[in-house]
């Protein structure tokens, strides 16, 4: 409690998904200075504004969420925002918050980084052993450069900041648009749409053979807490499970978890992404002593029900701002 009752903190990307449960988790810990900079004021691909964000709010420490994300199908539709928006935020925030003398900026990376053929559990230092998969590359790369901006500027400068990579995140307050939805909210959303059409069948793109590792958001909003609290090393940490489950599984799960009994027709021609996701995730407990305490079918319980309860694809909503979360 008495190191987070000393520090000014920003959280960009607060009003988000991953951001809310962070921001929560600090105001819980004692944090009284939270500043959340709101996309209608504060626009963090200029440099300008992240000047003035930066005054406003001198902040002892920097939390970077902010990002422009998205399934596999917005990323082969937007390569070039997603690599300019994620490149551009990152790199002035880092350069700023460096020359304004923040003693610390905790980035947050992607699993998309990793080469498309790592060899499964991803490791830490095989980052940078290939090229990623195709379809998420921009932002991955765009991304992955902040580790470069982290551990040059630590080697130039003695510059704090540090470099965490979460696998893939759902939870409650996920994005359920479905052109810009990851994995989890587009089957929550097609199986509970099928569910109120009366439909005998959903279709989901790929083979369902790729796996995937996911992250319930409240146990990544830990995760990057502990090491911005504990982690002051140029490494990258990995942040996940350990777990894995095939896409044509998790169809299965989140169809039984919904009472969803149609059938599940698979569209070939649509891309699976990166083969296999996986990660190693002893380094996150070594160095600051996570390890994720949900289990996977009771988080994606607790995702389906707040999903019923809200409906944000029908209904008008209001999302709290974080000081509610």
């Amino acid at each position: 409690m008495s190191f987070w009752q000393q520090q000014r903190v920003v959280v960009t990307g607060g009003a988000g998904f991953l951001g809310r449960h962070v921001v929560g988790k600090l105001r819980r810990r004692g944090c009284g200075q939270v500043f959340v900079p709101l996309i209608e004021e504060y626009d963090l691909r200029d440099r300008d504004v992240i000047g003035r964000m930066l005054e406003h709010s001198d902040p002892t420490m920097v939390v970077h969420l902010a990002a422009s994300v998205g399934g596999i199908g917005a990323n082969r539709e937007h390569p070039g925002s997603f690599f300019y928006d994620n490149l551009i935020m990152g790199v002035e925030l880092m350069e700023q918050s460096r020359r304004r003398g923040v003693e610390k900026l905790v980035a947050i990376g992607t699993v998309c980084a990793y080469p498309k053929f790592t060899p499964v559990p991803f490791k830490e230092d095989d980052i940078w052993n290939g090229y990623p998969e195709e379809t998420n590359a921009p932002y991955g790369l765009a991304k992955k450069m902040l580790l470069v901006q982290a551990q040059a500027y630590r080697q130039e400068y003695g510059y704090n900041a540090i470099f965490l990579i979460p696998v893939n995140l759902y939870g409650p307050w996920d994005n359920f648009n479905p052109a810009s939805s990851h994995v989890i909210p587009a089957l929550i959303l097609k199986c509970q749409q099928a569910i109120d059409s009366g439909a005998d069948c959903i279709e989901v793109w790929g083979t369902g053979q790729a796996s995937r590792e996911f992250l319930y958001v409240d146990d990544a909003a830990e995760g990057i807490l502990l090491g911005a609290e504990h982690y002051n090393d140029p490494d990258p940490v990995n942040l996940g499970t350990g777990g894995e489950i095939t896409i044509a599984d998790l169809v299965q799960l989140i169809a039984r978890l919904m009472e969803f009994e149609g059938e599940i027709r698979w569209d070939t021609t649509k891309p699976d992404g990166q083969p296999r996701r996986r990660l190693d995730t002893s380094r996150a407990k070594e160095r600051f002593g996570f390890v994720a305490q949900t289990g996977f079918e009771a988080g994606l319980k607790n995702t389906i029900d707040w999903f019923r309860q809200y409906r944000p694809d029908q209904t008008e909503w209001r999302v709290p701002p974080p000081s509610e979360a």
